[in-house]
């Protein structure tokens, strides 16, 4: 079986790129992936795949099911929003849509699950179990295409055993796949506030209440959080990266506008910095004579990889590519709402590498971009792992 998923990966890595490609021309925003879901329907039609629609609007469920299908539900997921981007690479496919761009890797992501859907369609007579394809919205914006999809039903008919996401990166070599066991990505919660005083001219601050002072200061007041009220030992972040303050350079305006995002690893933490958070920016708007509008709306958990499910599929990931390209990746306090499904089932979440020997840029910019040949180990080890999974008896604690 090792070397008819290597062969039948080989056989359709064209068909990956060809979809990769369409994906990247074409990015659509998050929760508007109309096209994309549309595209993924009719990909799935051709390789005559079951699926169900329209879970959480743009959302879709397929399912492949093999002898004895009642006997393991393994779950597959990728995400397919882009990001608001205007794209400046000199790609033949770059986007067509202006100031929307796949910098972020979901294009592959998703191509990559139709070449496994392919491939693991083809084997469904040698597996035992049921293998589902998560088709997801909304990876990029709260309140977050996974939560939606999980209230929406997306696992009514079937309650999957195990969850896999996989997710391209630049930090690694093409050829390489990155696992790292236990707590790996952090909560997310954004915060945006309304600060509201009395504006007037600049000259005359006896007369005004201050709301540019009001939103500095309860910026700079926030670091406390960090710095000390967070046990020293627990990872976070608090960081305002938007202040929208649109007077002039004597004119102090009657609203400013402050967004942030609060990360941490800690669900304890994260609920107690949320009270510190609020009663801080309360006491420091009133400090200076302003009212203040807070919302801070749950945003994503922290994702956790189940031990000794990754240790499994590190594993089984070595037996494809060699040890030697088996490799470990940090901790980090980006985020993602593959969380959502990690707090409910045994999950695992990992990396393909996408660096080659052109520069790639960075996720998240202009210039990002992946090296093709990534995709030929994207198939290819979610195809492996996926059907090793079904077929190894797993006692996941």
């Amino acid at each position: 079986m090792f070397q008819k998923i290597k062969s039948l990966s080989e056989l359709t890595y064209p068909y990956v790129v060809k979809a990769y490609r369409h994906l990247h021309k074409h990015p659509e925003l998050s929760f508007q992936e109309f096209e994309t879901s549309a595209f993924i329907q009719r990909e799935l039609d051709a390789l005559q795949i079951p699926y169900r629609s329209g879970i959480a609007q743009t959302g879709i469920l397929g399912w492949i099911k093999g002898k004895n299908p009642a006997k393991k539900i393994v779950a597959l997921r990728a995400d397919m929003d882009a990001l608001p981007i205007q794209e400046k690479t000199n790609l033949l496919w770059k986007s067509v849509n202006n100031n929307v761009m796949h910098a972020c890797g979901h294009d592959a992501h998703t191509a990559c699950l139709l070449g496994t859907a392919k491939i693991l369609n083809e084997l469904k007579s040698e597996f035992e179990g049921t293998l589902l394809l998560i088709f997801q919205p909304g990876e990029e914006r709260s309140p977050s295409g996974a939560k939606l999809m999980l209230q929406d039903g997306l696992f009514n008919d079937y309650t999957p055993d195990l969850v896999i996401g996989q997710h391209v990166s630049e930090d690694y070599p093409i050829g390489s796949l990155a696992f790292r066991e236990g707590k790996i990505m952090a909560s997310a919660d954004e915060i945006h506030l309304t600060i509201r005083g009395k504006g007037g001219h600049g000259a005359k601050p006896h007369l005004i209440n201050d709301t540019v002072l009001a939103a500095s200061q309860t910026v700079v007041s926030l670091q406390q959080v960090r710095s000390r009220l967070c046990p020293p030992l627990i990872p976070m972040v608090l960081t305002f990266g938007k202040l929208n303050a649109d007077g002039a350079t004597n004119v102090i305006p009657n609203e400013v506008y402050l967004s942030g995002t609060f990360r941490t690893f800690d669900e304890e933490w994260r609920k107690t910095a949320k009270e510190h958070i609020r009663r801080i920016i309360e006491q420091t708007c009133q400090t200076y004579g302003c009212t203040v509008e807070i919302e801070m709306p749950d945003g994503y958990p922290y994702l956790e990889n189940n031990k000794i499910l990754t240790r499994k599929i590190r594993s089984f990931a070595a037996e494809l590519i060699g040890k030697e390209n088996v490799l470990e990746f940090d901790q980090r306090l980006t985020s993602e709402d593959f969380s959502f499904y990690s707090q409910l089932y045994p999950s695992c979440f990992y990396r393909f590498g996408v660096r080659g020997n052109e520069p790639t840029g960075s996720s998240h910019t202009p210039l990002f971009r992946i090296d093709e040949r990534a995709l030929l180990t994207g198939i290819s080890g979610l195809s492996w792992i996926g059907w090793r999974c079904l077929n190894e008896e797993l006692i996941i604690a």
